[in-house]
């Protein structure tokens, strides 16, 4: 069975080259075999020592990442929730729009009464002149009676 090397994030690869570095500053053995020429190259730097040996994947480190745990109930009682949320909005909703409808009717009733209300006050051109004489006739048959005479 071989091991496939982890692939790390970048900060984790930042944590653990910096971690062995600082174990290879102070004298930790180096776990491959590196040359004398390879280490005058690398100018003993401990830095790019540690990124050697993570790329070998020599270094025995690995990483645990804890993943949040999942309840089956938690999650049947949160839709739960989420469902009954979703039908009282949607009562709501039903019983405001039939609010609004019985709403629009009423108006509408109102709208065509004032329409029939105005149609009936507007008179023809023949009422209005049979008023007008009926007024003529009235102001002189000389009852007496002045609509705006004087005293």
């Amino acid at each position: 069975m071989t091991k496939t090397p982890q692939e790390f994030t970048k900060y984790e690869r930042a944590r653990i080259i910096g971690a062995r570095a600082l174990q290879l500053s102070m004298d930790a053995p180096l776990l491959l075999k590196v040359p004398e020429k390879e280490l005058d190259v690398f100018n003993y730097d401990a830095l790019r020592l540690a990124e050697k040996e993570l790329d070998s994947g020599v270094l025995p480190i690995s990483i645990n990442r804890p993943l949040p745990i999942k309840r089956e109930e938690k999650l049947k009682e949160i839709k739960i929730e989420e469902l009954e949320k979703e039908e009282k909005e949607g009562e709501e909703t039903e019983a405001e729009k039939e609010q609004k409808e019985e709403q629009a009717e009423e108006n509408a009733e109102i709208v065509q009464e004032e329409k029939a209300a105005e149609v009936a006050d507007i008179k023809t051109e023949e009422e209005v002149e049979e008023e007008v004489e009926d007024a003529g006739e009235d102001s002189g048959s000389g009852d007496g009676e002045d609509m705006g005479g004087e005293d």
